[in-house]
């Protein structure tokens, strides 16, 4: 076959479902070709994006030519990097040099970068080569995404329901085989809700972990970036390429991303695992979702784990994440609010003016809670090796609405509320991972969240990578991929 001839749909499906990791492997070995490769992804976008809308900006013109090239300095004999020849659509808030970067916001529709994010020069470096830009909700802000500036993303499983957010369109774009790894972000669980909601796997690794450049508050920790794929081993592939210090990251922690392209495998037996179906009682769910989770939690019983129900003192993270996400969007968006106010959805508006309304005071004492919470939460995995939560306490909901009023009889008073699940572990700082975990009755994603204790990434990536070899769930495609 022609690397430039359009490949059959059966090909197409065997390579745009492959892992990261297979992909990766037949390109080097020259089985496949980058071209093959990026043209099949370029065929499935064709076909697929426009029922769901996960890539919002495409450059297929240049990754065919990156891709010519990919496969040309293979020929010569140079050495490949891990992401060779892989295909990737990037978060449309993360900057791409000279790729229109939005943010979903009508203030940067027209918005070219000059210069590459820290976790896009380093995708780069790998091999990867750009398809172009992944949808978002405006700024990043909330878990559906939407925008003005291209509209709803929708999920795979069911185009009349959410795909989540904020990394949306990148959870969209993996479970629909548009590219096979993906960067996100989160700070109240945007690359856990969507991965949930859409099948695939999302880690949000531990702060510093993933060092971010630039940003404009460099010690904040709530938000972290991190990989996105639909197998955990390919996440654990892409955080070999994100993970590892960098001088620009004051946070930055010193293990080398290599660490994490190890093998997965890991025998749990004799594992002490939490399971909390409500994190303590403190959080509705949908009786829908936790019946997916409870078997779920049964397997890891099978494995050799023991399981018994606990959930650490979760106190005072409510207030932690609300102040600090709060002071975050000050510090980041507050000029362009008092610019554009009408350009800013009311719910981020509200949230930019809560920032500024906070004292020294109240920043103080979010600090004091934060220290608080994670000694407790770190004697608590004195005890545990694994607390298992829900990612999201609903199913995918409606996607013509910006978030559920009420989960499980309870009434949501804003936006934030029905993230809890995640947005509480966020305020911990631990390392959290979303693995598919069944299926509801109506043929809806859900999936289970790993958290594990401080700074124990790899730990929790094998655990999990356990989980999906036992269930493989995660191997069930959408109908309309």
């Amino acid at each position: 076959m022609s690397d430039e001839s359009a490949v059959s749909e059966e090909g197409n499906a065997e390579i745009c479902f492959a892992s990261a990791r297979e992909l990766a492997r037949r390109i080097r070995a020259r089985e496949l070709s980058a071209r093959e490769v990026v043209r099949a992804h370029l065929d499935q976008i064709e076909r697929t994006n426009p029922r769901v809308n996960a890539i919002v900006t495409l450059v297929a013109e240049r990754a065919l030519d990156q891709a010519r090239d990919a496969d040309e300095r293979l020929a010569r004999g140079a050495a490949p990097g891990p992401l060779h020849g892989l295909p990737v659509a990037h978060k449309d808030t993360h900057a791409t040099a000279g790729i229109r970067t939005t943010s979903g916001s009508p203030i940067f529709a027209d918005h070219v970068p000059d210069a590459d994010d820290l976790v896009i020069e380093r995708i780069r470096a790998a091999g990867a080569i750009t398809l172009g830009k992944t949808n978002v909700p405006e700024f990043a802000a909330g878990s559906h995404t939407f925008n003005p500036v291209f509209g709803v993303t929708r999920n795979p499983y069911d185009p009349s329901r959410s795909a989540g957010g904020s990394s949306g369109g990148a959870a969209a774009a993996l479970a629909c085989g548009m590219h096979p790894v993906a960067d996100g972000s989160d700070m109240g669980g945007s690359l856990r809700n969507p991965a949930s909601f859409c099948n695939v796997v999302g880690f949000r690794p531990s702060p510093g972990r993933v060092p971010s450049w630039p940003v404009p508050a460099g010690w904040a920790t709530m938000g972290v970036q991190g990989p996105m794929a639909r197998t955990v081993a390919d996440a654990a592939l892409l955080l070999s390429v994100l993970a590892g210090p960098d001088p620009r990251s004051p946070i930055a922690l010193e293990t080398p991303g290599p660490a994490f392209a190890v093998p997965l495998d890991r025998d749990l037996a004799g594992l002490r695992v939490a399971w909390s179906p409500d994190l303590g009682g403190t959080v509705p769910v949908d009786p829908a979702v936790t019946g997916v989770l409870e078997p779920a939690v049964k397997v890891f019983e099978d494995l050799g784990c023991a399981v018994e129900e606990a959930c650490p003192d979760l106190s005072g993270a409510d207030e932690v994440f609300r102040t600090l996400r709060a002071w975050h969007w000050d510090v980041a968006l507050g000029p362009l609010l008092d610019e554009r106010r009408a350009d800013f959805k009311p719910s981020l508006a509200a949230n930019i003016e809560a920032g500024r309304v906070l004292s020294g005071s109240d920043i103080g004492r979010a600090e004091a809670l934060h220290t608080a919470l994670f000694h407790r939460v770190r004697e608590f995995f004195g005890r545990y090796d694994a607390l298992l939560l829900p990612v999201s306490q609903v199913p995918p909901f409606d996607a013509g609405i910006e978030y559920p009023d009420e989960v499980a009889g309870h009434p949501m008073p804003d936006y934030l509320e029905w993230m809890r699940s995640c947005f509480l572990v966020s305020a911990t700082g631990c390392p959290a991972l979303s693995v598919p975990a069944g299926f509801t009755g109506d043929g809806l994603p859900v999936g289970l969240q790993i958290v594990g204790p401080h700074r124990a990434d790899l730990d929790v990536l094998r655990i999990g990578h356990a989980f999906e070899r036992a269930t493989r769930h995660g191997a069930r495609r959408p109908p309309l991929a």
